[in-house]
């Protein structure tokens, strides 16, 4: 078997920074160099010009998504100087066979991206017989974040062509070596190496991993747990960013300083810091559980104490969420159960039974419905639309990669400014 190749997928907007990362990702063993479409969008033809420049002795790959205009763009890329030409699959035949023809014509070879495209079998066998050189099996971000996987993808096409298979979307070490277990020559690596902290060894071991490829046994996770599982490895920042700044719950704080409070909502609302609704809540919910109270704007009585937090952690609820007051805070504390509240109040109310339990409420600003997903720590609270939760989780997860690479280029003495490049990004009027 001849040994893959790994090409690194270079998906920033930065052209220093996506050299700077370059040079790390080669010397943790990368083959080959991908422009990436944000970068070719963000600094044009000059990202192509600048990595042949720096990097001489490897192929460049120009991921141009050539949707029409199949010869220009071939042209303008293989005369920056990439080896590689990535077009769009679906793109008309017209398309592909232009590209194809101005490939020959400049001595480079096309790659066709196989994202969004219905029928992927049949479609790579016409675009092997239209004479591309590469069928890149390709799930997008976005159809990662919501469960679709290019290694389904690829099993699907093993054997099926007679041209090399590329395979990208989402690969880390592990799938990347069942990528090449199934048949990819060219396994392709974005985020999993360009956001990391240390990206030479994030990509050596990639490196590793398709030198030696495998199929590990694996148990299979429902939905729910992933959705916990990253959620519980983010940040409520990390949530509210991956849902463009929404979501976000107003005034409310954790009373237990680092304590941190992940699962499906139990919604209950509640009057006047009327307690029985609250604690009969506690038997409705299960483990895992996040409990939202919604305290009919009151901040002046509590619908929670100490009594009502032991009987939460016996249950095993992940947290208390309170728009309104808490009381016996030192107690709590004590106990380091993850109670977020708007206030603190000596004094609690009557169990009149007033209120109702998982009925859609308003908590802190935000619509909260039974089994919408909570994630709060000590930045605050964030609410989950239970529908979108996985997506979410997920792209929760591509922002917490993103800021470990950020925070180590700062470490190294760039301040944020620098590094985010805000000048050129502000916005224009």
């Amino acid at each position: 078997m001849a040994t893959p190749t790994l090409q690194v997928a270079l998906d920033l907007l930065e052209l220093d920074r996506a050299v700077e990362i370059a040079d790390e990702a080669v010397r943790g063993g990368a083959d080959w160099i991908e422009a990436g479409t944000p970068l070719i969008k963000s600094e044009g033809m000059q990202a192509v010009r600048t990595l042949r420049e720096r990097f001489p002795g490897h192929e460049i790959v120009a991921d141009m998504k050539i949707a029409d205009t199949g010869a220009v763009e071939v042209e303008m890329a293989a005369k920056s100087g990439a080896g590689i030409v990535c077009i769009l699959a679906d793109a008309d035949d017209a398309v592909i066979a232009e590209a194809v023809r101005s490939g020959r014509k400049y001595g480079v070879r096309i790659m066709a991206d196989l994202i969004n495209v219905g029928d992927p079998v049949s479609r790579s066998r016409e675009l092997a017989a239209l004479g591309v050189d590469y069928i890149n099996a390709h799930v997008g971000i976005d159809q990662q974040m919501i469960g679709r996987s290019s290694l389904d993808l690829l099993r699907r096409l093993a054997g099926e062509v007679g041209i090399p298979i590329a395979v990208a979307g989402g690969l880390d070490a592990e799938t990347a070596s069942e990528a090449v277990a199934a048949g990819a020559s060219i396994v392709i690596v974005g985020g999993n190496i360009i956001k990391a902290a240390d990206v030479t060894g994030a990509a050596r071991r990639v490196r590793d991993a398709i030198d030696r490829p495998e199929v590990r046994p694996r148990e299979e996770e429902s939905p729910d747990a992933v959705i916990r599982r990253l959620f519980e490895a983010v940040s409520a920042p990390n949530v509210t960013d991956a849902m463009h700044r929404k979501g976000a719950m107003a005034g409310i704080v954790s009373l237990c300083g680092r304590a941190k409070a992940v699962g499906p909502a139990v919604t209950v609302r509640t009057v006047a810091g009327d307690w029985a609704k609250p604690v009969e809540a506690i038997d409705v919910a299960g483990p895992g559980d996040v409990l939202v109270i919604s305290n009919d704007g009151r901040s002046d009585i509590a619908p929670w104490g100490e009594l009502a937090t032991h009987s939460a952690r016996n249950r095993g609820i992940a947290g208390v969420l309170i728009d309104g007051a808490a009381r016996d805070v030192d107690d709590i504390r004590e106990m380091e159960f993850p109670v977020f509240a708007t206030a603190t109040a000596p004094n609690a109310g009557d169990p009149k039974g007033l209120g109702e339990i998982n009925t859609e409420i308003v908590c802190c600003g935000q619509e909260v419905r039974p089994g919408d997903w909570i994630v709060a720590d000590e930045s605050g609270a964030v609410v989950v639309p239970r529908e979108r939760a996985y997506e979410v989780a997920r792209r929760a997860m591509e922002v917490r990669k993103t800021e470990e690479r950020l925070r180590e280029e700062i470490r190294r003495g760039r301040t944020l400014s620098e590094v985010s490049e805000l000048l050129k990004w502000e916005t224009r009027h």
